[in-house]
Formats: structure tokens, sequence, C-alpha cells
């Protein structure tokens, strides 16, 4: 109930930090008109990227102005299609309609990908040929040299020709078949490897003796291709933490860590005629690069992904698409700005969890993908920062990890790739260059240690700089947050905030910056007699009556630390979830560094 009131009090502060933003709730409803640009590119010779779309959990988008938002953002990028992951569920049509008529409004194309856990591929060959018919004539279908392009996830032993006759269109037909299943590769006309992570070959984490690179699977599938073309999966993550409290519980991970990075230099070395990200919207997987506000109702994912934003992925593939289409060897020619973007689990793997995690009872494990604590493969994660700095030229960057002492060192011009130990606590990063601090900010979550929500929380904070706005889920994507837990202080909402200062201060103190220093601005005043319940702590009596420090109050929810530090952060002492432990003047402490608070952002 405290937290209900402190909320709506500072409801003013949040849509004030919205405006400053440009992000007010609905900011992205309405569509952007895009000229399409793909169509001259349909053709069998040209690079396109796609990225694989879940409609399984959109059931709850009302209208083809709900895909708009996904469009312009994947566009704004370089992808050029989404496949669109469909199963049974009896809203597949209808949103399917929606993304073809949005696709079509935005400038984007798209494709069916045919989920066979749920379709039937010895049974079940004429009715995906129909579904395919269904959607071919629609402008936005992608189409390569006048055929419908249609993939899958796995399907191995359908009757391809009895699925091209239900079509009664030519299809482009590139399934995620597999070489060992389907020998005969004259039933493709291409094909789609899922396989994106290092693994033991048995779709696991690798282990020693068993160890596979996503590259050893480019090779096969090149193989058994020949002159076919290759559609080669790239990811930047897995984490999966599914208990008891669903049916299909699962918990596993494949190492991540820098693969983002170094999986796109791979990609523009080998260079296959199309790429598919795995994936934008896949949240219970933790491989996710859209943002959180795409509208999706929640299958269980959000003890895991609540305050996770990954949008800084996204930033970091634009310029190695750009250069993959362009054949070039490196992104650096298409580096626009100065930009470091970080990563890291928002715990160490050492931590240990298993009083309260939500993985430690028995479960349905009929797939073989359940275990019991921490997730099966988390040795094979390391314990770092992840950096990866995209630089017009040289600078020295600097990275603070908790109490760790500082690394630094010397990135170059062009995208470089660095890791330093994980330290809990606060993550700083600096670049700097003749002498000049050009970034510098503070990540808006740190590495704790203590359980988020009491469960091992093996997905990636992603956070960049400068500092860019990121999305939060809304009340259906926290719809099953609490469901199974074992703590009752985490509650579903969002703790971070996702808007940055303004960029202009209304009460400027501080000289104009120079080109080589950013922006700084004091923040705005905040009325500190809002409420007239007594405070959790109390200052002494001689004491200064501003807060300077604070924690989260006992028994409250970890989650709402971001809260707690962004009101000290302005001086301000409420009273309920919050409590603070020294007094004095508030600190600003860096003009750059993103306030946390309740997400602020929705769809």
């Amino acid at each position: 109930m405290a937290v209900q009131t402190l909320s709506s009090l500072l409801f003013g502060i949040v849509m004030a930090i919205c405006l400053w933003a440009g992000h007010m709730p609905g900011a992205q409803a309405a569509p952007v008109p895009v000229t399409d640009s793909l169509n001259p590119r349909q053709s069998a010779t040209d690079k396109l990227v796609f990225a694989h779309f879940m409609i399984g959990i959109v059931g709850n988008r009302a209208s083809s102005a709900d895909y708009d938002y996904d469009m312009q953002k994947a566009k704004a990028i370089g992808i050029d299609a989404f496949a669109l992951n469909i199963g049974v569920d009896g809203y597949t049509d209808t949103q399917l309609g929606f993304a073809y008529e949005s696709a079509a409004r935005n400038g984007m194309k798209v494709f069916i990908s045919f989920d066979f856990n749920w379709w039937h591929p010895s049974t079940q060959a004429t009715d995906v040929g129909r579904k395919i018919a269904q959607y071919a004539s629609l402008p936005a279908q992608l189409k390569i040299d006048g055929k419908v392009f249609a993939s899958s996830f796995i399907g191995d032993g359908l009757d391809v020709a009895q699925m091209k006759a239900a079509a009664g269109v030519d299809v482009f037909r590139a399934p995620n078949f597999n070489p060992s299943q389907t020998p005969n590769n004259g039933v493709l006309d291409s094909a789609f490897n899922w396989m994106a992570w290092p693994n033991n070959g048995a779709n696991k984490a690798p282990q020693p003796g068993q160890s596979f690179s996503v590259a050893d699977g480019d090779n096969a599938y090149k193989a058994w291709l020949g002159s076919k073309p290759y559609m080669a999966p790239i990811s930047p993550w897995f984490s999966t933490h599914f208990g008891p409290e669903v049916s299909y519980s699962k918990n596993w991970v494949f190492p991540g860590d820098l693969l983002w990075y170094s999986r796109w230099n791979e990609i523009l070395t080998l260079g296959p005629r199309y790429v598919e990200i795995i994936s934008w919207n896949d949240y219970g997987e933790s491989h996710y690069i859209g943002p959180l506000d795409s509208k999706h109702t929640d299958d269980g994912n959000s003890k895991w992904v609540n305050d996770m934003p990954h949008e800084g992925w996204m930033d970091l593939a634009k310029p190695f698409i750009a250069a993959y289409k362009a054949g070039a060897s490196k992104p650096d020619a298409y580096i626009s700005q100065d930009q470091i973007i970080y990563w890291y689990r928002p715990t160490l793997k050492s931590l240990n969890c298993d009083a309260t995690d939500t993985t430690m009872q028995d479960a349905n494990n009929s797939s073989g993908n359940y275990f019991k604590g921490r997730p099966n493969g988390y040795e094979t994660m390391e314990d770092a920062v992840f950096v990866v700095s995209l630089l017009k030229t040289a600078g020295q960057i600097k990275v603070t990890s908790g109490g760790n002492s500082a690394v630094t060192y010397l990135a170059p011009a062009g995208a470089f790739a660095q890791k330093v130990p994980m330290g809990v606590g606060k993550q700083r990063f600096e670049l700097v260059r003749n002498g000049q601090t050009v970034l510098s900010g503070t990540s808006p979550r740190d590495i704790s240690n203590t359980c988020p929500c009491g469960i091992y929380n093996f997905n990636a904070f992603v956070g960049q700089l400068p500092f860019k706005s990121f999305g939060s889920l809304d009340s259906q994507g926290l719809a099953s947050l609490t469901a199974g837990l074992h703590v009752s202080t985490c509650r579903p909402t969002p703790t971070l905030i996702g808007t940055a200062p303004p960029s202009i201060d209304p009460r400027p103190t501080y000289p104009p910056p120079t080109a080589n220093t950013p922006p700084t601005w004091k923040p705005p005043s905040i009325p500190r007699t809002i409420s007239t319940q007594p405070v959790t702590t109390a200052p002494p009596a001689s004491a200064p009556t501003s807060c300077n420090g604070e924690t989260v109050a006992d028994g409250e929810s970890p989650n709402l630390t971001g809260l707690c530090d962004f009101l000290c952060f302005k001086g301000y002492c409420p009273p309920g979830p919050c409590k603070y432990n020294s007094f004095g003047t508030p600190e600003w402490s860096d003009p750059n560094e993103a306030p946390r608070l309740p997400g602020s952002r929705s769809r």
C-alpha cells in the first residue's frame, strides 16, 4: 500500500520526465509512413536480415497499429523482414493479419515461420500449404524471385511436394531442417540453422569433450546445401528459467558473454545470403533484442525479464548490418557516433539462491530440459562485464565494476570488445579522449549480492552511452511475475527509469559545453513535504534534513532500490518503502548519469 501511495505522489515527476524524453505513454501508436526500399532487393542473390518474431505471445494486440512500433524499430537498424513464428493458437490468423498490414504500411516484409513444436510434419503438410496460400498475395509478403518465402522451426519429415501442391503458388522454402535428418536438399531452396550458440551437440551448453561452435554449424549446413543459399543464425544470449508454475518447465543456458559481438564479425567473414536474428521478442529464452514495451503477454518470463532491457544490442547491430549488406569486412565505416554498449548479469554465478529459487521443486521434465537450481550450463558463463565500443577515433575507456579496481584500456577506432571482472555494486563507464571526458555514466542497474525476486537470474542487463531511453514491461507483460515465487517482497512493477534527464537545464548554472565536454544539468527542485506520514529513518536533530545515502526499508523488495536511489539523488526523503542511512547535502554525482525511477514508458 505504501508503494502505491508513493507511486501516485510521484506521478507528476514521472510525467515530467516522460515529456522531457518524448516518450509519453502511447507515443509510438501513430504509424509513421516509410517508403518501401526492400522490393528492388528481392532476388536470390541479395543479402537480407530477418528477425524471429513470436506470434504466440502477442495475442493481446488489438490492431495493426500495435505492430508499428516493432516494424519501425526493426527497420531503423536495417532488418528487412520479420519471421513470424506461429503455432496453432486461436488468435494466430488475427495477429498475422495485423502484422502483414503493419509491415506494408511501414515498408517492411514478413513471412511465416511454422513452429513444428505445434504443427505436425507427418500429417499437416496440406494445412501448411494452405496457410502459406492464405497470405501469399498480401503486399508485405516476402518473395524471392517471385516465390513466396516460408520458413520453420524444425519440421524434418514434412512432405514438401504435398505442401507446395496445397499452396498453389511457387514457394521459396527455407526451413530449419537438419542435414542429418533430411539428407536430400533437393526439397529446399535454402535452409535455416537454428543453433546460434556454442553447444554440446545435444541442445545444451558445451561440455568437456563435447563442444561445438556456431561456425561448426555453419560449415555443416553450407556443405549440405552446396550452391544453395544459407540462412545463418545470430543471437546475443540464451537463458530460460521456467519452474513448476508452468507446464513447459525448462532451465538451462548457453554461454552468451561476447557472442553478439563475435558472431557479427563471423557473419561479415562468412557473408551468408540471409541472416536471421534469434530473436526479436522471445523473452522466455532471454535472447530478445526488441524493447520490453513491445506489446505482449507474460508466459512467466517477467521474473527474469523485468528491468532487463536489451535495446543496446540493436544499436550494436546497426553498423554490422550495414557492413554485411555492403560486403564489408568490418563495420568501421558505418559507425556514425561514439557509443559504448555494455552488458552483464545482475548477480555473480556463485550467489546461492537455492532457498528461494522457483526451480528447486519437481516439475514436468518430459522435454529433458528441466534442471533444479542454477540453470544447466551456468558454469560456461563468465562473471564479467562485457563492453563494446563503437568509436569514430581511438580513446581510453575506464570501467569500474562495483568495488573492484577500475580497469582502463585503449580502444581503437571502430568496433572493439573488452571484458572486465564483475564486482557487486554500481557499474560506471567513461570514455576519455585527449584528456577530455567524452562519455561517462553509471548504469541504471547495479550488480547485486541478493537474489532478484528470490531466483537465479542469468539474463543480461544491457545499457549504453550516450544514455538512450528504454521501454518497460506493462501490466500484461508483468501479469505472471509473482506466480510460483517463494518471496513476498517482489512486486509486478518496473523499478528502473527508462528516460534520461533533459538535454537543456531550465535553470542553467554551468557554462555552455565545449565540443569535447558533454552537456550538464542540475535537477529541478522537488517538494519535500508531500506526505504527513513519519519517515522510516529520521535524521539526527542537528543534521540537515536532506538525505544523501539510501537503502530499501526492511522487508521491502530489492526491486525498489532504483526508486529509493532516485529520490535520494534528488534530495527527497519519502516514507514507506525507503529508509536513509545518511543525511546532508544531496549529491548529483554525475550530470550525465540516468537517474532511476519506476518505468514511465508504456505501450
